[in-house]
């Protein structure tokens, strides 16, 4: 779904910035529920206040749970069908791939230094590897970039690929070359 949402709301609607975008997802992700639904309430609510989220949410959540509720009861009668298993199977290799879109497209705006590579890369050995709980990392993260933020001087540390605790103005380069690269 970010896939499309993200096409939806920066590129047809103008409703978000790409970086705005991805704070939403930061958010969304964060908080317990279904991303599409958490991005659905966040939406209304900054188009339209409470009663804007109330909607969207409902909006989201109906269509979805009546459709569940017609393919479970299809899906009982017709799931040891090698035809239906095959399709499943595509379905969530088609499903992967729509992810991996997302995080090409979205990387760009989110990894935007060294720290953030670093942060990226802890995150996924966290998560794939120690199979550490993603809310639990996400928490980390949050806790962490608050810190790192304290020790910037209340700047994001990171937005500009800085390391925490360096504004990133006057440094110089780690090759003593003076050229900025």
């Amino acid at each position: 779904m970010l896939p499309i949402l993200q096409n939806s709301l920066i590129y047809e609607k103008k409703w978000f910035t790409e970086e705005e975008f991805v704070d939403a997802v930061a958010v969304c992700q964060g908080l317990p529920g279904v991303i599409v639904v958490n991005m659905a309430t966040y939406v209304g609510y900054k188009k339209k206040g409470l009663a804007g989220s109330v909607v969207a949410t409902f909006a989201v959540v109906t269509p979805s749970f009546l459709m569940i509720l017609i393919i479970a009861k299809f899906l009982t009668s017709v799931i040891d069908d090698p035809y239906v298993a095959g399709a499943m199977a595509g379905f969530r290799v088609a499903a992967l791939g729509l992810v991996v879109v997302a995080v090409i497209q979205l990387s760009p705006k989110v990894i935007k230094g060294p720290w953030t590579v670093a942060a990226a890369v802890l995150a996924f050995v966290l998560i794939a590897v120690f199979n550490i709980d993603t809310a639990y990392v996400i928490l980390l993260f949050i806790v962490l970039g608050i810190i790192a933020t304290l020790a910037g001087g209340g700047k994001a540390a990171g937005a500009a690929g800085t390391a925490p605790g360096s504004s990133g103005e006057g440094e110089t380069d780690r090759d003593g070359g003076g050229d900025g690269e």
